[in-house]
């Protein structure tokens, strides 16, 4: 061999080992960005195993989240599995379907509970709400009339129903239903009292003065009342010796005012 062609043999050698390292090189940079990649998917499969198994494990027990809403619909149900003829746990499921826009079920719940306790005017009114609020208006005004003149003679009762249309904001109806109770007991300091609320609400002033002055005047020891007449600008002077009211009126008004303190 020449000296020319040991040369070029050194030359060509060298290229050679040049190419096969730096094939070396690219092949172990892929090596890491692969390593890289399964170690990325690896952590990520790991994670996903781990939220599948809380999720199965929570299924398998039953631990399953639940609303508010449906929780005391479930309590509700185990009330009525336990007693069925419970008409205040039958107006609240009805409640709370409602809400959700199930008119069947909660028109079957209201009438279950009006066949337990047909003077259950929260449930009247409820009803009346429900037939309204589906759109069906002219059955909604017949039943109100209905559940009005079932009470035409009572002033407990129109009181009551005055109240439960209160809640639904059926503010109309409940106004009718506290001049049907006024009629029948004139004097009467809760009915005066909610007749200048219903005013007051609908910004009415000069009226709500008027009713809530006389229920004042009927029964002194009411420091709301007080209060709404001393926001109307209104001078209070407790009188030696207040007119009596009915009691039995004064009594349903404090127990509506302790559940809508509670809700």
């Amino acid at each position: 061999m020449t000296g020319e062609n040991f040369l070029r043999e050194v030359i060509m050698t060298g290229k050679d080992r040049s190419k096969k390292l730096k094939a070396v090189s690219f092949v172990f940079r892929l090596d890491l960005v692969s390593l890289f990649v399964f170690a990325l998917l690896f952590l990520c499969t790991m994670l996903l195993v781990g939220c599948n198994s809380q999720k199965a494990e929570v299924a398998g027990t039953g631990q399953v989240e639940k609303t508010p809403s449906e929780q005391r619909k479930a309590t509700l149900l185990r009330m009525l599995d336990r007693k069925f003829e419970n008409p205040d746990a039958h107006f609240e499921l009805g409640q709370l379907y409602q809400a959700e826009r199930s008119w069947l079920k909660a028109e079957y719940h209201y009438n279950v509970a009006l066949g337990f306790d047909p003077t259950h005017r929260e449930a009247q009114a409820a009803m009346v709400k429900l037939f309204f609020d589906r759109g069906d208006t002219a059955k909604a005004k017949t039943y109100a009339d209905i559940y009005m003149n079932q009470v035409v003679g009572s002033a407990s009762g129109s009181f009551r129903l005055g109240l439960a249309f209160q809640k639904q904001h059926l503010d109309e109806y409940a106004f009718d239903c506290y001049q049907q109770s006024l009629q029948l007991s004139p004097n009467s300091a809760p009915v005066h009292r909610q007749l200048g609320y219903y005013y007051l609400s609908k910004n009415d002033k000069v009226r709500a003065e008027e009713y809530l002055k006389r229920s004042f005047q009927l029964d002194p020891l009411q420091p709301e009342v007080a209060g709404e007449l001393g926001r109307l600008g209104v001078e209070i002077r407790i009188p030696r010796k207040a007119e009596k009211g009915t009691k039995k009126l004064e009594k349903i008004a404090k127990e509506s005012r302790k559940e809508e303190k509670g809700k």
